[in-house]
């Protein structure tokens, strides 16, 4: 047996990857199920393989996750390895962020050596994002390794001009595509380029291989889709967000251009578009259906929110936040329900809440419309322009930290290599694909106006690294061996860094611990002070650092300023561990840190102080087990959102009527009214942002027999405060706080109505 030798790579490889272990796995069970919607359809899915293949979101396969299906099968898998549990399935995105470093430090080493990889990975492991993101039940991350994969294949298919390489480079874009859909994409420009500038084959060859690769990126990319359309419409769920009930019009449309083309994008399905196609097709099939749905019953876990949106008061904006987003005062009246200080649907800015990544509030100073006063609730609502990601936003903290070295290092390792045709080596390659990686989507998510979450930038996350551990070695190579401007490229990028910290800061200072700060001012000094003794001791020795141990305390100044610029971002990315990130919209950095002392406020998710709402939903589950007896649905609900917290606790099947938000057009009244006289409903939780079926909502309202609610919802509950103490919560209170646009809105304005015996 070969014994292991630990070396100092070896060592420095374990250490880089247990941070980046610590960081993603410490604590995990704050983040309770994380996104409920996306819970509901994993625990949906363990149900039975219609279920699965089709990635239904509710036990009954009524409507799908508006999301490609190879992410949520690695978390159905997970749980049901593992058990269905929050744990379990953010297991896999946790996982793949620790399994993404780890190949960066491959993929790095292999072209510019142990150093550079050794800072790539930590960099990489200390993005605030991206440790926000592997915490978390969105699919990025598992996206952002398999692209890594794709990258590190093309690296080899450039170099060596071997075809093989190419077409697996491609395989996995397409396996990509079937986790985020055009989301993968994003890379193909640094793939197509990096292999048609490569000289490691003839053009016309290169372009051969390009053609075939394509073809079957295609296929493999469409491959689930084009299955799904294949299917009759009657023998599937309905596409949840699209407008025809097909998955092509859910990736060109909602999931394609509507995140190109403005920031008001539709809820759920695009912008008041008439989602009528294949309601007829789906009530046929409820209509020649006689099998009954096995369910599975309990949950393991946490109790869930009260079957309220993820997104308490309907969207970020509280207090000091952007205007967008606002409460509604206007008391009118929807359906027969009156929206009392909470949101009028049809006033909901467009786009809010789209494809499952809802909205949840962090309470606090800081947090997306908190009184940090960050302005925008979406990427795309923030101002375009090449200062988006620095500027006071919802994007502040979450990627910005290594740009500027990123970029200065791209400029460095260029001179260093001297990029330029003909590119013919592996250093060349492979900094010319870090570069296209990075460059389009920094314009993309700088300039573009469509809709777009904070979580989407770790897409950024691994070239911006790359680039920062190259760089960084490039410019020590200049610092010792050049002279003019190219000598001082080094301590400048230190600099700006240290004053890039300072600028983030100052975006969180007044509600951040005084020891953060303290922190982050003192790692600035030391940038700053580091670097200015770097270009004194290099005007001094000038040209002899090569000379010996002349060259050391050269590198202990180097060392000390690149530690000054790792405080900052590693704070932002601990703060997850103890805080716990956002459900819906996980981000890290100070922002959270700014919520000290008030708790990440995560109603409807099990990492939060929701117990009021568990109990919500216990009685009212308790309710249903005693009359619910031979219904196909147990309950109909607006929306996902609001039948996903009873979903994860009691696995019922339970028909979310207008899909993710409840924008989606399923069933017709006349369709609806049929499945009540065929008995397969019976009982309707009527409120919510059920938009466009208030024509529904408004008959059960009207004919259905309405349930007092002391048979269903608790009227009080036992809650803790934050120090732990128990208190008495009333409903009274629960409606202050729908007032002060936490939450409340959808719990206050549902009723529960029996339409027993309504249609004969």
């Amino acid at each position: 047996m070969k014994k292991i030798e630990f070396t100092k790579e070896k060592l420095a490889l374990f250490e880089v990857m247990a941070v980046s272990a610590v960081l993603n796995f410490a604590n995990l069970g704050v983040e309770g199920y994380g996104n409920e919607y996306y819970a509901a359809g994993v625990k949906s899915m363990l149900v039975n393989f219609k279920n699965f293949f089709f990635v239904a979101s509710d036990p009954g396969g009524f409507v799908s996750i508006d999301k490609p299906p190879l992410g949520f099968w690695i978390q159905t898998l997970s749980a049901k390895i593992f058990g269905f549990s929050g744990w379990s399935i953010l297991l896999p995105q946790a996982l793949a962020g620790v399994i993404s470093v780890g190949i960066l430090y491959y993929m790095v080493k292999r072209s510019f050596g142990k150093a550079a990889a050794f800072i790539s990975a930590l960099c990489l492991a200390i993005t605030p994002v991206f440790v926000a993101t592997s915490r978390n039940n969105t699919v990025d991350n598992l996206l952002v390794m398999t692209l890594l994969l794709a990258c590190m294949f093309l690296s080899r298919a450039a170099e060596k001009g071997r075809f093989k390489y190419l077409l697996i480079s491609l395989v996995l874009v397409g396996v990509g595509f079937n986790i985020k859909m055009l989301q993968a994409y994003m890379v193909i420009p640094a793939l197509y380029i990096t292999y048609l500038i490569s000289a490691a084959a003839p053009l016309k060859k290169r372009l051969k291989h390009l053609v075939i690769s394509t073809v079957v990126l295609a296929v493999v990319s469409f491959f689930w889709a084009v299955v799904v359309d294949l299917v009759p419409a009657q023998n599937r769920p309905f596409v949840g967000s699209s407008t025809n009930n097909t998955v092509m019009e859910l990736i060109f449309g909602h999931n394609g251009l509507e995140r190109l083309s403005s920031s008001s994008g539709g809820m759920g399905g695009g912008p008041g578009g008439n989602r009528q196609g294949g309601n007829m097709a789906y009530f046929q099939r409820n209509r020649n259906s006689s099998d009954t749905q096995n369910v599975t019953s309990g949950a393991n876990g946490s109790g869930q929110g009260g079957g309220m949106m993820q997104a308490p008061g309907g969207f970020p904006g509280g207090s000091g936040g952007s205007s967008q987003g606002s409460s509604q005062q206007n008391g009118s009246s929807q359906g027969g329900s009156s929206q009392k200080n909470g949101v009028n649907p049809a006033q909901m800015p467009q786009g809010a809440g789209q494809n499952g990544e809802g909205m949840q509030q962090r309470r606090g100073n800081g947090g997306p419309g908190g009184n940090g006063g960050l302005s925008g609730n979406f990427g795309g609502q923030t101002e375009a322009g090449i200062t988006r990601l620095f500027s006071k936003n919802v994007l502040s903290d979450q990627i910005v930290w290594f740009l500027p070295l990123s970029i200065l290092g791209f400029i460095a390792a260029a001179i260093v290599e001297k990029l330029r045709f003909p590119f013919d080596n592996r250093r060349k390659l492979d900094l010319a694909l870090w570069m296209l990686w990075l460059l389009p989507e920094f314009i993309y998510f700088s300039y573009t106006k469509g809709l777009f979450h904070q979580y989407y930038l770790t897409m950024m996350a691994p070239p911006a690294a790359a680039l920062s551990g190259i760089g960084l070695v490039s410019m020590w190579k200049l610092y010792r061996q050049e002279g003019g401007i190219k000598a001082w490229l080094l301590p400048i990028s230190f600099i700006v860094e240290g004053a890039l910290h300072l600028m983030m800061l100052s975006y969180f200072y007044s509600s951040i611990p005084a020891a953060a700060k303290g922190m982050i001012i003192a790692a600035a000094v030391l940038s700053f002070a580091s670097s200015v003794l770097l270009v004194i001791y290099r005007i001094i020795k000038k040209h002899d650092l090569n000379l010996g141990r002349n060259i050391n305390f050269a590198k202990v100044l180097a060392s000390l300023a690149f530690v000054g610029i790792l405080v900052t971002p590693f704070l932002g990315s601990a703060a997850a561990v103890t805080h716990g990130v956002n459900g819906s919209m996980p981000a890290a950095g100070l922002e959270l840190l700014s919520n000290t002392g008030s708790g990440n406020f995560r109603m409807g998710t099990a990492g939060g102080n929701n117990s009021r709402y568990s109990s919500e939903n216990k009685k009212l589950i308790e309710f249903l087990d005693s009359h619910v007896k031979n219904e196909r649905y147990a309950l109909v609900a607006s929306s996902s959102n609001a039948a996903a917290g009873m979903i994860i606790e009691s696995g019922k099947s339970i028909m979310p009527l207008g899909g993710f938000s409840g924008s989606d057009k399923i069933l017709s009244l006349n369709q609806f009214k049929e499945l009540v006289k065929k008995g397969e409903i019976r009982y309707v939780l009527t409120g919510g942002m059920g938009r466009d079926s208030q024509d529904i909502m408004s008959w059960v309202q009207k004919n259905g027999k309405l349930v007092p609610e002391s048979q269903w919802k608790n009227t009080t509950s036992t809650d803790t405060n934050e120090t732990g103490e128990a208190r008495e919560d009333s409903s009274a209170e629960n409606e202050n706080l729908g007032k002060n646009g936490f939450g409340g809105m959808e719990m206050n304005s549902q009723q529960l109505y029996d339409l027993k015996g309504t249609v004969k």
